[in-house]
């Protein structure tokens, strides 16, 4: 049998078609490339405005801040520059007032009744640049007595020293003797003396002291020490108020903190307590201490203590804290209590006050 001649089908491929199509592939891949790029450019351009936005509102809020901040100067300057023009028109007049009495002195026929009506005056001058000189001193700073640091340095806090009913707590365990474990073992069995002169106590006891110098001299206030019991400074005032204004009764307190020395454990749980015995209850709270507490409202069961029953200690001391008032709290460092900070700047979240650890050198 003869064999089937196979056909061939040939394709006329002119040069210009072989072109036309390398031009659309070149075409389509750089479509692509743009696509791709034009996504790219959005998504970093969504992500920029997003930061521009970020930084707009800061802007914003600075600037409405640094307005408020002006207004405010603006206003204390005008009330000083008032103040001492009143001063001034008034030692104006007394200085004219006492020329008049020194010449009516000198020509005192039949004039008595008017020299003493112009001494009645000078000394009602008198009274009122005495009383304009007493509330320039006021607004000079609103403490309750003086407080000098090393280098009369204050510092921006945030704490809030307002308030009308003050509690002041101050943590007395052993462990404010020092921030290493292995050196409150060795100042435990050191004499007073020593113990006295620790840094870290010596700067808790300065903390007491730069505090009541700085609360509002028309508010009342309470110091309240504490280990594993708890109790004012001042014994004859439990269950009481102290007033500011009471100067004597202030140094005191002061005295008595500087007596003190930390020995113990740490009993929160018996703070908080004394607080509910205050009447009326505070409305602001400074609690300084370095740590959670060791014990609670039962007394413990055995000699150590684990992190656990800590944490477990402070939440059972913060639920019979007075409803609603701000806790400030000024942590004192201390090794292996890792936690603590985090659970006193919770406090302070949730009772709308504030939490600092100072620097060695503060206050």
């Amino acid at each position: 049998m003869a064999r089937p001649k196979r056909r061939f089908t040939t394709f006329n491929l002119s040069f210009l078609d072989i072109m036309s199509c390398g031009f659309g592939a070149v075409v389509l891949v750089f479509l692509i490339i743009d696509h791709s790029l034009e996504l790219e450019a959005k998504t970093l351009n969504a992500d920029l405005l997003s930061e521009i936005n970020l930084l707009e509102e800061d802007i914003r809020e600075g600037t409405e801040g640094l307005v408020r901040l002006k207004n405010t100067l603006d206003t204390v300057n005008l009330d000083v520059v008032t103040a001492e023009g009143e001063a001034k028109r008034i030692q104006d007049e007394m200085t004219e007032l006492q020329r008049l009495i020194a010449e009516l002195n000198e020509n005192s026929d039949g004039q008595d009744s008017l020299i003493e009506q112009l001494k009645a005056e000078l000394s009602a001058l008198e009274q009122e640049v005495k009383k304009l000189r007493i509330d320039e001193a006021k607004n000079a700073g609103r403490s309750a007595r003086d407080y000098a640091g090393d280098g009369n340095r204050q510092y921006l806090t945030g704490l809030n020293l307002g308030g009308r009913h003050i509690a002041i707590l101050l943590d007395t365990s052993a462990s404010m003797l020092d921030q290493r474990i292995v050196n409150v073992i060795r100042l435990r069995n050191m004499s007073p003396e020593i113990q006295a002169q620790s840094p870290k106590w010596r700067r808790s006891a300065n903390t007491v002291r730069w505090l009541s110098a700085q609360l509002p001299p028309s508010a009342q206030y309470q110091v309240i020490t504490f280990n594993e019991t708890a109790q004012t400074v001042l014994p004859e005032t439990a269950n009481r108020w102290m007033d500011v204004s009471n100067q004597a009764q202030l140094e005191q307190v002061g005295e008595a903190v500087n007596s003190l020395l930390p020995s113990k454990g740490s009993n929160l749980y018996a703070a908080f307590d004394v607080l509910n015995k205050l009447s009326p209850q505070p409305d602001n709270i400074f609690l300084i201490t370095d740590g959670l507490p060791t014990q609670g409202e039962k007394a413990p069961k055995a000699n150590t203590i684990s992190s656990r029953e800590r944490e477990a200690l402070f939440r059972d001391a913060v639920k019979i804290l007075p409803h609603g008032v701000p806790v400030n709290t000024i942590l004192a460092p201390m090794e292996g209590d890792p936690l603590a900070a985090a659970y006193y700047w919770q406090l302070a979240q949730t009772t709308r006050g504030s939490f600092i650890s100072p620097s060695k050198d503060w206050p």
